[in-house]
């Protein structure tokens, strides 16, 4: 692979929280410019733990890299805080989908931009294109973020980092707590963003369906360790996915309800 199509490199990390509990065993993986990587496991395999490292976020809550490095676009990004990581294009939707519940909808976008500098002028122009992107959102910019439904609070988290212009969107579990249907659209939309600007994303996400559908790679992580890696069409048809790597039945009714709603990628 050329290595101008490598935009993140993660490269055998090791993670600890409060110097005792190691989270990440020797972790690698690579994104590369234009593409959607899928990050899967179930809950405590690490996910977010890898996310927050790339993001350089981890000292936030007591935790730390202790072997291993990150570069993102050649750059170490251990050795760059988040705000810079932000303003360089690698843009993070943490989990939970977080907003300033007591300020408005459009107050919320603007802060994305603000967080990656943009002036006025620009701040106007992306505005107009996050709500060509999410119409919902235009019709809620007035109202509370604290307000508004689950699904339109991770527009608005999805629509705020948009206004950093990333070029490496991190999604933390985006689907969590949202109706199929809300997902479905939410991940319709992330990959019309890929195909028509070749925005890179890295999500990390407990719904292997959904994930495996849009994404054109995929790494499965357990207990720390990178499990199972390859193209997300070849995962898509092993049931021992599931079954072995995410504690799911695979002939479950869930699966059953969800992949007919859901158009090839």
């Amino acid at each position: 692979m050329p290595q101008g199509d490598v935009q993140l490199v993660v490269d055998r990390i090791e993670a600890t929280y409060n110097h005792a509990i190691v989270a990440l065993h020797g972790v690698s993986l690579t994104v590369r410019r234009g593409e959607i990587l899928a990050l899967l496991g179930a809950n405590g395999a690490g996910k977010s733990t890898t996310l927050k490292s790339v993001s350089n976020l981890l000292q936030a809550e007591r935790g730390r890299i202790s072997a291993g490095s990150i570069k993102f676009e050649g750059r170490d990004a251990l050795h760059t805080s988040p705000a810079e990581l932000v303003r360089r294009g690698l843009v993070q939707v943490l989990e939970g989908r977080h907003c300033f519940r007591s300020l408005t909808v459009e107050e919320n976008l603007v802060t994305g931009g603000v967080a990656r500098g943009s002036r006025r002028a620009e701040l106007v122009r992306d505005l107009e294109r996050v709500y060509a992107i999410f119409p919902r959102l235009k019709e809620k910019r007035k109202a509370t973020s604290g307000l508004t439904s689950g699904g339109e609070q991770q527009m608005t988290a999805i629509g705020r980092a948009l206004m950093s212009r990333p070029r490496l969107l991190v999604l933390d579990e985006p689907s969590m707590g949202l109706a199929p249907l809300i997902v479905t659209d939410i991940f319709r939309t992330l990959k019309s963003l890929n195909r028509s600007e070749g925005l890179s994303i890295l999500v990390a996400e407990q719904n292997s369906t959904v994930a495996l559908q849009y994404a054109d790679r995929a790494a499965v992580l357990e207990n720390g360790v990178v499990a199972l890696e390859g193209p997300a069409a070849a995962l898509r048809e092993r049931d021992d996915v599931k079954a072995f790597y995410l504690g799911e039945d695979p002939t479950s009714e869930d699966r059953r309800a969800v992949e007919p709603i859901l158009p090839a990628a």
